[in-house]
């Protein structure tokens, strides 16, 4: 058996074990583990005293990769993303972000709902964690949902998508581990997110807006706000635009001229500033210490998957498969954007057995290649791609797509994160009503990925500006 062959069936056992309901970063690891005693085995003939030759030799080129590969400047930016969300909650600044996106556009039909879409896009715009926007939304909005006669479901439905948003728009945890794993400019990839992570909010307000026109009594409006209470709501909402415009100009001046910094440093700057805000406000020590500890436990799930799947990979490596599998997908015969659909909707698929990070990490490193190749290479000028532009370009242009995919992965049973947190966070709606609540969504998500494959220049806009 070849190491292409031992690649498989590996990938095949990791499956099996993500399937049964193993944790992706254990079942990695250990199919990384296994992967490489195999290879190393199978080059001594499979001779008997040499097996444990092999596993030494296996053991220690997987103990060299969680440091080798974690230790990355980059990588500083997820905790501080994470802990700025956390700090803004206990500051009241989503609760003012609420409360003024209700004021105005609560009037609309369906207006409660489109407030909290657009309340958890600018969340997000503080906070590069799904969970995290999802878990505090599903405490604010849901009862104001409620209180008004929203159906619960919907109301869930609404939290857990919007939640979603957190991927795309910067700051994004999953868009600096999709640029750490490419290794392509984060700084590029943070801006290339934005306008998308824009687009995909109004296709939610457009949907809600819609259902609430067709279907008697879905969303209520809520009005009676005069211009004056709605102004009144802006200032205690602006604290998180500050944020925003120091993240921005660290990661890229729109003015012209150097960044004023790394994206590392604007994410501790932004934490800091949060932080004396949330001080401001008259946070207790058992809220920072809350905060602390849901940062620290989110971090260290997210870099446990991290290092397990970098084991993986290191097999991956090994066994060459990545290459193997490049070579394949340049050699069909149909046209590259079908096979790029084709890849997007095998994301689909499988973004309902696994979580966001763990399905990037465990498949980038061989569809990444492919993907490129497709294109013409890492190097190809826009002339001369398939899809019509450089490769670095290209390389953004697809961190979108799959990260959005990502998103859509979020939502989708029976794995999908978000639905879990919302459901967890309120006891009176099952995790089974929150996923009949996001079922609308699933075609948002589907307009939008259509739309930036169609429309390319969407994504690619604001980091050319660079």
């Amino acid at each position: 058996m070849d190491s292409i062959d031992i690649g498989l069936v590996v990938s095949g056992f990791l499956l099996v074990m993500v399937v049964l309901g193993m944790r992706v970063a254990f079942a990695a690891a250990i199919a990384g583990v296994v992967g490489l005693i195999w290879i190393f085995w199978s080059k001594k003939g499979y001779a008997g005293d040499e097996f444990f030759w092999a596993l030494t030799v296996a053991v220690k080129t997987a103990g060299q990769v969680p440091h080798s590969k974690v230790a990355n400047q980059a990588l500083s930016l997820i905790p501080t993303f994470i802990l700025i969300g956390y700090l803004a909650y206990y500051a009241g600044l989503t609760k003012a972000l609420f409360e003024a996106a209700k004021r105005w556009v609560g009037w609309l039909p369906g207006g409660l709902a489109v407030s909290t879409v657009f309340a958890t896009a600018g969340f997000a715009a503080v906070s590069g964690a799904s969970v995290a926007t999802a878990a505090v939304f599903a405490r604010i909005a849901i009862p104001e949902m409620l209180k008004v006669g929203y159906d619960k479901r919907f109301a869930a439905g609404v939290v857990a998508a919007g939640g979603t948003l957190a991927s795309l728009i910067p700051p994004s945890a999953i868009l600096v581990i999709y640029a750490i794993i490419v290794e392509q400019n984060v700084g590029k990839l943070l801006l290339a997110g934005f306008i998308p992570g824009v687009v995909s909010a109004l296709i939610y307000a457009v949907l809600i807006v819609g259902l609430a026109l067709t279907i008697k009594g879905f969303g209520p409006p809520v009005g009676g706000f005069t211009w004056r209470e709605r102004f009144v709501s802006l200032p205690p909402a602006m604290p998180i635009v500050l944020v925003v415009v120091i993240i921005i100009f660290f990661v890229y001046n729109p003015f012209g001229g150097d960044a004023w910094g790394t994206p590392t440093e604007g994410g501790a700057v932004g934490a800091f500033i949060v932080f004396c805000m949330a001080l401001w406000h008259g946070m207790r020590w058992s809220e920072l210490r809350e905060a602390l500890i849901e940062t620290a436990k989110l971090t260290v799930m997210i870099f446990t998957i991290i290092w397990g799947v970098l084991i993986y990979v290191r097999f991956l490596g090994f066994a060459d498969l990545p290459g193997a599998f490049s070579d394949w997908i340049s050699g069909l015969e149909q046209s590259p954007m079908l096979t790029l659909v084709m890849i997007l909707l095998a994301y689909a698929i499988l973004g309902m057995f696994m979580d966001a990070i763990g399905m990037l990490l465990l498949t980038l490193p061989v569809v990444y290649p492919a993907v490129m190749a497709l294109n013409g290479g890492e190097f190809v000028s826009a002339e001369d791609s398939a899809f019509g532009m450089s490769g670095p370009m290209c390389a953004i242009w697809f961190g979108i797509l799959v990260v959005k995919m990502a998103e859509f992965c979020l939502i989708t049973p029976p794995i999908g994160l978000n639905c879990f947190v919302v459901a967890g966070v309120r006891d009176d709606i099952s995790v089974q009503d929150v996923f009949k609540g996001v079922t609308p969504f699933f075609i948002a998500d589907a307009i939008t990925i259509a739309t930036l494959v169609a429309f390319p220049w969407i994504v690619l806009w604001l980091p050319s500006l660079d």
